[in-house]
């Protein structure tokens, strides 16, 4: 049978998400959830906070774009009340795990005393490195206290959209002296077949100059082990190639891991027992 590549639609793309969270093993039945936390100092300025997100597998991820204190109120304890406030928030929900990311020139160390290791460790383009860290909550971690505890006299709220935009900025304008912002392209294809029915699908997009990443691949199932995903998987890669990138990364599972491995995918490091029972991974290709 012969395919074309198009564009996928906005619902085709929903499509892809609905099913591969049929495919993908969890833990409970939980709705994604993002929750914003905040500190403001005496005049109601937001001075620190991040943004994140507790996905259907029961784990909650905090992400590095979204913790953030400013510069001002640093080493007073404020980002550690952040911390145990998501840790909080993460057991209440039942979550087992926190997991983060950072880069050298960021605050790895700070995530180390509140008992978080790191899982993957990768140099990128530009010479930094970035890291994900992980902490499961079920351990018995001592919990770290700071030495300077003055931050303590403001206290953790949850913000709204307003407040996460103010926490993006100033995390963002922290950036800026090391990594300078790239542009972000999406690539949103589908192979159809001559009638124009959707046959596979692929989520992706790049930062250009940087790295590309693939966030969803899909085969229909009667179609699958006749190259499909790899085809699509190739046709990202060259788009990230186009794009100045010189990497493409992804996140797998232990029931699709192969797939990548298969075509040319390393393993950057692994996340045992995450959806339980289960193993996570996240991978690169240089292109």
């Amino acid at each position: 049978m012969e395919y074309r590549i198009e564009d996928l639609t906005k619902e085709e793309a929903e499509y892809i998400g609905e099913k591969i969270n049929e495919i993908v093993p969890r833990e409970v039945d939980a709705d994604e959830e993002e929750f914003v936390l905040k500190i403001e100092n005496e005049t109601g300025e937001i001075i620190g906070g991040c943004v994140a997100t507790a996905y259907e597998y029961h784990w909650l991820r905090v992400l590095l774009d979204d913790l953030w204190v400013d510069e001002r109120y640093r080493h007073h304890g404020i980002g550690s009340m952040i911390l145990h406030e998501v840790e909080r928030i993460a057991r209440e929900k039942g979550c087992r795990v926190v997991t983060l990311g950072t880069a050298s020139y960021m605050a790895r160390p700070f995530y180390e005393k509140h008992g978080y290791t790191v899982f993957t460790t990768l140099k990128k383009p530009n010479g930094y490195i970035s890291y994900s860290l992980v902490k499961y909550l079920e351990k018995d971690t001592p919990e770290y206290v700071p030495t300077d505890n003055s931050g303590s006299r403001f206290k953790v709220s949850l913000g709204n959209d307003d407040d996460a935009e103010v926490i993006l900025n100033g995390l963002d304008a922290y950036s800026e002296a090391y990594e300078q912002e790239c542009e972000n392209v999406r690539f949103y294809k589908k192979y159809a077949d001559k009638d124009g029915r959707f046959a596979a699908g692929v989520i992706a997009d790049v930062d250009k100059g940087e790295t590309g990443f693939v966030e969803a691949l899909f085969v229909e199932e009667p179609l699958r082990f006749h190259g499909l995903g790899t085809y699509l998987l190739k046709e990202a890669e060259k788009f990230a190639k186009e794009n100045g990138a010189s990497m493409v990364m992804t996140n797998a599972g232990d029931w699709n891991v192969a797939f990548f491995k298969k075509n040319g995918y390393l393993l950057r490091g692994e996340l045992k027992d995450v959806p339980r029972g289960h193993n996570c991974y996240e991978l690169y290709k240089m292109i």
